[in-house]
């Protein structure tokens, strides 16, 4: 099996994770300060060039009534970007409560201050994409 890369991405910093070989676990790989779509873009094509994901998952960030907004118009338009550097399979998964998630393993990992914002969306980027593995199986 190939990896599955998974992307949360936000205004100020994109969170990605990759799940193993097996696609069993994800693992959060780095936060990318999203300086720039460039800079952004430069450092997404060389995540995938390392780890060849088959699948690269990307947060939707849905209303809690189940609705879209305007974050996930967002998330639409980075997914269209990224298919300028990224030929695969682009799938959407919800990221409702995500970061709510990140937050809880940070707090009961006692990770805070600036360590903890700097890995929070590599945290919620792998919450992400073990919450789509588990629903694939």
């Amino acid at each position: 099996m190939n990896r599955i890369m998974g992307i949360d991405y936000g205004d100020a910093r994109v969170g990605i994770a990759v799940s193993d070989l097996l696609g069993i676990t994800a693992q959060g790989v780095e936060t990318i300060q999203n300086t720039g779509r460039k800079a952004l873009f430069g450092r997404l094509a060389e995540l995938i060039a390392q780890y060849s994901p088959e699948t690269v998952v990307i947060g939707l960030p849905k209303n809690m009534n189940a609705t879209l907004g305007d974050r996930a118009q967002k998330s639409y338009d980075f997914a269209e970007r990224l298919k300028d550097i990224y030929p695969g399979n682009i799938v959407f998964f919800d990221e409702r409560l995500t970061t709510v998630s990140a937050i809880r393993v940070l707090n009961e990992t006692n990770t805070r201050g600036k360590k903890r914002k700097n890995v929070v969306d590599t945290v919620a980027a792998a919450v992400l994409l073990q919450g789509f593995m588990d629903s694939k199986r």
